[in-house]
């Protein structure tokens, strides 16, 4: 009993958090390591890829996701945070894709140039829009400040477009059908993502705002 006491007002800065916010603590230092986890294996996997087939394709899909780990270690405290078990579901699912797919042994669908020119195009849309977004970033739909400068001015999820650019040229630089199903399984998952972060930023009045300057979410004209 003494030690569940002492547990249940755990300091932390001086403060003392109470039992539900010490379980939000643990989930967020849990999350954060599943993903250097992940990010880990991939790291390996495309590592020796790259030496021992100069493939330079996927490396650029492994910047990207070393961006997220990067980001999701820094991010700011969230004014508003959706822990419902769909967010996380969908959160986890889009966030696995990437770090299961495999540097496929059978021949690319294009030449390299082509699959390297995409993932350029792709990471520059990444860094552009976390660039923009900084410490806003979040991982589970949050509302860390509304961002709607630079590359927010054409697309609401502008760092979605530039994962999705990313994921058809590793796709078409290694294609297979896990590769595909994994694709469009965490892709859909990325999209719902994105709808269900909506939902939670748009309870700020500056972000309804938001939406009804810039239109589309992820892709214009389609999405």
């Amino acid at each position: 009993m003494r030690a569940l006491a002492i547990a249940r007002n755990l300091p932390l800065n001086g403060r003392s958090l109470d039992w539900p916010a010490q379980t939000r603590l643990l989930g967020d230092l849990a999350a954060r390591a599943g993903i250097i986890v992940l990010f880990s294996m991939m790291a390996v996997r495309f590592g020796f890829d790259f030496m021992e087939t100069g493939r330079v394709t996927g490396l650029f899909l492994l910047l990207s996701e070393t961006i997220v780990v990067v980001l999701t270690l820094v991010r700011r405290a969230a004014v508003t945070i959706d822990r419902s078990m769909k967010a996380r579901l969908l959160t986890l699912i889009s966030i696995m894709g990437p770090p299961l797919l495999m540097p496929g042994a059978a021949a690319a669908l294009a030449p390299e140039l082509i699959t390297v020119l995409m993932s350029i195009a792709g990471l520059s849309i990444v860094i552009a829009g976390k660039a923009t977004l900084g410490r806003s970033f979040a991982v589970l739909p949050a509302n860390r400040g509304v961002v709607s400068s630079g590359i927010y001015r054409i697309v609401r999820h502008p760092i979605y477009m530039g994962y999705l650019l990313t994921h058809a040229a590793f796709l078409i630089a290694s294609p297979s059908l896990f590769n595909l199903t994994t694709l469009l399984v965490a892709d859909a998952a990325l999209l719902a993502r994105a709808v269900c972060e909506e939902s939670t930023l748009a309870l700020d009045p500056e972000y309804r705002s938001y939406q009804s300057r810039v239109r589309w979410r992820v892709d214009p004209g389609l999405f």
